[in-house]
């Protein structure tokens, strides 16, 4: 008989509803240092449902072995769980089993090897790039507060932190400007450390020579992309890949009414703001892109043009990946001969 096991995950324990096809329920609570019991519990035939949590790669390679299907879950899109009134270990469990049985969970990707550990590596890189902006904005409202103008740009060089340190302020606001130049200083150097292990990592990424060879796509920004999408085959078609980047529109049919709204921005936030920084550096050396752009822009306005153009240069990223193209001159679409 077939079993759905649906498991509550939590850094050091899980709670599993194990839910067979005639309806009936088994709970039990394991520590997370008894995984490799309750893999060995567990049947080839068995499908798992597990949140997707901290700690939910360690969960799924601990059962990898056993040749079962695992369903990791998406919590934000599986509201079920997170808007229910009984907030409790064994009721979540139950819901998971429940739903899986009956084919209804939303469902994410689990990335494997190389791919899932540069995807973090670029998520830490952004996250010290946003504080870093957040302790600059800090410096320019010091500064202006005192009556004192710089340009944000300034402070990404040496020579502009310096220029803060000298800037003509009270002791108290100085020992605070030291402070954040130091900081910002120390983040400069960690950012550039995470650079420098993308830049060595990167190369071992399946279709990095691919997309590299796109100009407009750098080293940071192809280590993003490849491991935001993973296995290229996993998208039957540009659309599919389109909207894990969540850069497809809201779609709401109601009887014989059809309305399209704003993207839906589902899918990693991080590989679409590199999607699309990407597509407006390389808009610069495409005319075809550029001549896209212009179009859009000048019919429905800038913002939805910069949309259009993200959504037509993941197009192009789909064809190169899938058709294992490395362009030789990539402004006017020359491929190196094979």
């Amino acid at each position: 008989m077939k079993r759905y096991p649906g498991v509550d995950l939590h850094r050091n324990c899980f709670t599993v509803c194990t839910r067979t096809e005639g309806g009936q329920e088994a709970l039990r609570s394991w520590s997370i240092h008894e995984l490799h019991r309750f893999a060995r519990a567990v049947r080839s035939t068995d499908e798992v449902a597990v949140e997707a949590t901290g700690n939910t790669r360690l969960f799924c390679e601990g059962l990898r072995e056993r040749g079962c299907r695992l369903a990791v879950v998406d919590p934000r899109q599986f509201e079920v769980i997170s808007r229910s009134v009984k907030k409790t270990d064994t009721h979540d469990a139950k819901v998971l089993a429940e739903f899986l049985a009956k084919g209804l969970l939303p469902e994410v990707r689990m990335k494997d090897g190389i791919q899932a550990r540069i995807a973090s590596l670029t998520q830490t890189r952004d996250k010290l790039v946003k504080l870093r902006t957040i302790l600059k904005n800090k410096i320019n409202n010091l500064l202006a507060a005192r009556g004192i103008l710089i340009r944000k740009e300034s402070l990404a060089s040496e020579k502009g932190l310096v220029g803060v340190l000298r800037a003509p302020v009270e002791d108290l606001e100085r020992v605070e400007l030291e402070i954040l130049v130091e900081q910002i200083r120390h983040l400069n150097e960690s950012i550039e450390k995470v650079e420098a292990v993308l830049r060595e990592q990167g190369p071992k990424l399946p279709g990095w020579k691919n997309l590299t060879s796109i100009k407009g796509i750098g080293d940071t920004g192809a280590s993003i992309l490849l491991s935001t999408i993973g296995k290229i085959e996993d998208f039957a078609d540009e659309g599919k890949l389109a909207a894990y980047f969540g850069i497809v529109p809201r779609v709401s049919n109601s009887n014989e009414t059809e309305r399209s709204g704003r993207i839906t921005k589902r899918g990693c936030k991080l590989g679409r703001t590199a999607l699309v920084q990407c597509s407006l550096i390389a808009m610069r050396y495409s005319p075809y892109l550029r001549a896209y752009y212009e179009r859009i822009a000048a019919r429905r306005g800038t913002g939805k043009a910069i949309i259009a153009l993200a959504r037509k240069f993941l197009g192009i990223i789909y064809k190169t990946l899938k058709n294992d193209w490395v362009f030789e001159d990539f402004p006017n679409f020359v491929l190196v001969k094979t």
